[in-house]
Order: C-alpha cells, then structure tokens, then sequence
C-alpha cells in the first residue's frame, strides 16, 4: 500500500511539472543557455545546414510532378494529376530501355564497388606499414590529387592515352602488334575503361578514411603481437582489419545505398553513340528524357524510383549488418 501512494503521488508530481508553465520556461531558458554556450559550433554548422535546407528538403515539392502530368506553362500545382497516378512508373518499367538500363547501372555500380573498395583498403594497409614518413606522405599525396581533377580532365587524359588514331598507347600496340584496338569505342573495353578510370581518381581518396581509422587503434595491440611473434601479414589480418571492420561496413552501407548512382558525371563525359548499349544507366536516360525530350512528369518518377529503392537497400544492408555488430544504427 505504501508503494502504492508513493508511486501515485511521483506520477501526480510529475504531471504538475509538465503542466507547470514555469518549468517549460525553465527547459526553454535551459536550451537557449546551451545554444548560446555553443554558439561558434552552430556557427560552424549553418552553412551546411542552410545548404541542404536549401538544395535538398526545398526541392522536394517537386517530388509532386511524378505523380502529375506536368505542364511547363501550368507549373508543379496547375498541372493535372496523372490518371492512374502511377502512370509514369508503370511506363518506365515497360519502356524497352529498362532491362538494359537496370543491367548496365547495377554491372558498373558492382564492378566499381568490388575493385575499388578492397583497393582502398589495401593502399591504406600499405601505407600504415610504411615508416618513411617523407615517403608516406609523398605516396598518399600522389594518390589522393586525381580526386580533386574533374571528369572532362580524366577524359582527355584517357583520350591521350587510349584514342585509336593517335593515343600513346595504341602507337605502342600497333608498333608491336601492327593494329590498334578501339578501347574508347568498343563494347567490350568500354566498363574496364570507366572502372580503371574510377579507381584511378578515387582510390587514395578513399584510403584516407581507413588511414584515419587506423590511426585510432591501441599501438600496445601490435608490440604484444609482435612479442608473441605475430608478423606483419598476420598482425594486418587478425589485428588492423578486425579493427577497422566498423568503418568497412558503414562505407560500404553507404556505397550500396548509392549502387544505382553508377556516375552521371563520368559516363555523361566518356561515353558515345557505340558503347550507349553498354554505358547507358539510369541517370543518363533521364537526364536525355527530362532536358531533350522535356518530359519532365517521367524524369521526376525515375528518380523518385531510384531514391526508394536506394532506401530500401540501406535498411536492408543494415538489418544484415546489425547481426554482426556493425550496423549504422
């Protein structure tokens, strides 16, 4: 009985204090005080914050035209809804472009995740061996600028390199073999090139993250691996890695969420009429249907399609990450 009272009377104080309008005043003044406290670090945070209120969560009114059949002289709110309202979606999936351009976002998005990832990894793990310091930061340095070079850059680069006519190497194959081969026209060269490419640029970057990582870990862990006379190969496997493994698989919780994103700026660049059977992906298609063909209603749907499933992956790879320990949240 006494418990009884006792919990009845801390719910009914309880109650009093949420109604109290004092104590509301109180936790505003309490925020206000904690804002002002940090205010450099809000400072700090207000740009980024403007911009994705601005670029992101603004434009997503516009979300309406996929599900309308949207006239430019009406606007998003004038035009007529389309009948049935997925009318937009179910074109896309029985244009007779869908199967090709699923097949070709999914292959370039998979093969540029399996080479580039563990490439990363590596490079990292190489670069943490080194003791050089001058060397090491040489190294990193190196292969982190192309990162910074635009896609029309990279291009002509491999255009140089790779062109039939006059490209430096196909002098050399010809030289040696008496013919050239058609790398930046061909089907079958066409993914390797836009693969290597992606790999080139983004390969250092990449391995700063895990570089960062590894800064993290306890150096006790190697000098008692080293007494028990583990070797390098050995300490990378069962003590860098291991440690690691969180940062793995929050990157690669993020790369899945964006495998339908199988570089816009980059195939838009590269590509021509003769590989468009095998480099054509999502986002060239709508970009083509949207700008050229100003259909803007289908182009809308598209990504609103990309974007759910995108999401879907995410909370599918977390789930599956969460069993092992390694899940974002």
């Amino acid at each position: 009985m006494f418990h009884i009272t006792m919990l009845d009377n801390i719910s009914h104080n309880k109650m009093k204090s949420n109604n109290n309008p004092n104590s509301k005043t109180v936790k505003l003044n309490k925020t206000l005080s904690t804002i002002w406290r940090y205010r450099a670090l809000y400072i700090m945070m207000l740009p980024g914050l403007i911009y994705y209120i601005i670029f992101k969560y603004g434009p997503m009114y516009g979300i309406l035209i996929a599900f309308k059949d949207y006239q430019f002289l009406k606007g998003i709110w004038g035009s007529p809804w389309a009948n049935p309202w997925y009318k937009h979606f179910l074109y896309f999936c029985k244009t007779p472009y869908f199967k090709e351009l699923i097949e070709n976002t999914l292959l370039i998005s998979i093969y540029k995740l399996f080479w580039g990832m563990p490439l990363s990894i590596i490079l990292a793990l190489f670069l943490n061996e080194v003791k050089n310091k001058t060397f090491k930061r040489i190294t990193q340095t190196i292969t982190y600028m192309p990162h910074f070079l635009s896609w029309v850059i990279i291009y002509g680069i491999t255009f140089a390199l790779l062109s039939e006519t006059f490209g430096i190497v196909n002098i050399w194959i010809k030289n040696l073999f008496g013919k050239t081969i058609p790398f930046l026209t061909s089907t079958k060269w066409f993914r390797t090139i836009l693969v290597a490419t992606e790999i080139w640029k983004d390969t250092g970057w990449g391995a700063i993250i895990y570089l960062a990582a590894i800064a993290g870990i306890d150096p006790t862990i190697y000098e008692s691996s080293k007494l028990d006379g583990a070797s390098k190969i050995q300490m990378m496997l069962y003590i860098t890695i291991p440690s690691i493994s969180n940062v793995i698989a929050l990157l690669l919780i993020l790369r899945l969420g964006n495998i339908l994103n199988a570089g816009f700026d980059q195939i838009f660049i590269m590509s021509n009429p003769m590989v468009l059977s095998v480099a054509d992906i999502i986002d060239t298609w709508v970009f083509r249907t949207g700008i050229y063909d100003l259909n803007f209603s289908l182009s809308t749907a598209v990504g609103l399609f990309k974007s759910v499933i995108a999401m879907v992956l995410i909370v599918t790879v977390n789930k599956i990450a969460r069993k092992w320990g390694e899940a974002l949240w």
